[in-house]
């Protein structure tokens, strides 16, 4: 039985979109990858950063640096990870100094609409429940999640990162794809 509902854009045209001003792109392309952008913040930002602050953070800079985004170099979700990266460390040597982030420059471009989500997901079960079951993984396990489910990496290049076989890493990798695909929820939130 087919859905009346047309298929969703893809989120490279989401981004094109955005770019050349369909401000209401942005709000989609928020809501489909705020999810993962959210469980990689929460399994990666030490005590003393908020993942929802950070997610937030995360998407001001990427409104802010968009036009340096090259869709030749990687996919948006790559390189919107790769903006998550930056904003993290950038947050954790804050916190090593213990400098306030100082004051924010408002941008006109981010809606209000994206702290709240951010602190919704903070509080959603269900995504309680896919933090809880990625903690309770070994810590091999939890970081192939988060290259290969939350930051797109290919099995290879996760492999590589953690010292492991090409071989291992994918079959541990389908495992767990599988294992956390059998709830519903999650099926939008890995890559």
């Amino acid at each position: 039985m087919k859905s009346d509902e047309p298929d969703p854009p893809p989120t490279e045209s989401l981004v094109d979109a955005y770019r050349t001003g369909a401000e209401g792109s942005f709000a989609q392309l928020y809501e489909r990858l705020v999810p993962a952008l959210y469980a990689w913040a929460a399994l990666r930002a030490p005590r003393g950063v908020d993942p929802a602050d950070l997610v937030g953070d995360v998407w001001l800079h990427a409104v802010r640096s968009m036009s340096r985004y090259d869709p030749a170099r990687a996919t948006f979700r790559a390189w919107l990870f790769g903006v998550a990266k930056k904003v993290l460390l950038r947050a954790l040597r804050d916190l090593e100094r213990a400098e306030p982030h100082g004051e924010r420059a408002d941008v006109e471009r981010v809606p209000d609409s994206v702290t709240s989500l951010s602190r919704r997901y903070e509080r959603d079960d269900s995504m309680l429940r896919f933090l809880q079951r990625i903690e309770a993984l070994e810590q091999e396990e939890r970081d192939l999640v988060v290259y290969c489910g939350l930051e797109g990496f290919t099995c290879g290049e996760a492999a590589v990162r953690l010292g492991l076989s090409e071989a291992a890493a994918t079959k541990r990798w389908q495992r767990l794809r599988a294992e956390l695909r059998a709830t519903e929820w999650v099926v939008g939130l890995l890559a």
